[in-house]
């Protein structure tokens, strides 16, 4: 059995074109999918470390209560599909509970990069306001996560341009599907 567990981010819900795709994608690879719906931050995060800190927290302890009664020993493949905080409630959850997860990361903020152990593809825009691209480079070095930058993009992965930003979606979402093509082979 396998189980696709998506982690959104602040603004951006699972019905958001990132996510949508790349629930579509996992469920016809066969895996069940598991909505982490974690909210009510407080508006003013991005660029204040405590509200930030405070979110995490907030969005780790109801991701707890979300996902108590899932038994994840009971699944050969476990895949996180995160974006932005989501990358770092994701990976915390993960290395919390000793689960061995594949993961695509979309746009993480810096401060998941302290979590993020576990394989997976990393997407991020050039443009995010949230993180800058250097960073984004020098961590997925260290950790030998495969980036895959966005040229102009912002942290939803759009650059204003609606026909690039569907180009751009459609080379997403192909890179989403080779990387669970791969998987579903390793396993």
């Amino acid at each position: 059995m396998k189980i696709a567990v998506v982690f959104p981010g602040i603004g951006y819900h699972t019905d958001k074109p990132l996510l949508y795709y790349s629930k579509k994608i996992a469920a016809s690879h066969g895996y069940g999918i598991k909505d982490v719906p974690y909210g009510n931050f407080p508006a003013g995060v991005k660029g204040n470390k405590d509200k930030m800190e405070a979110c995490f927290f907030d969005a780790l302890k109801q991701c707890e209560d979300i996902l108590h009664d899932v038994d994840f020993s009971q699944y050969t493949d476990i895949l996180f599909l995160s974006k932005s905080i989501g990358t770092a409630i994701a990976s915390a959850y993960g290395q919390k509970h000793g689960l061995r997860t594949e993961n695509i990361y979309f746009t993480p903020v810096a401060e998941s990069f302290r979590f993020m152990d576990q394989p997976g593809i990393v997407f991020h825009g050039t443009a995010d306001g949230w993180v800058d691209t250097e960073t984004v480079v020098t961590e997925c070095q260290a950790r030998n996560l495969p980036l895959h930058i966005i040229e102009n993009a912002n942290h939803s992965l759009e650059t204003g341009d609606w026909k690039q930003d569907i180009r751009n979606l459609e080379k997403i979402m192909e890179l989403v599907e080779n990387c669970l093509s791969y998987t579903v082979k390793k396993s």
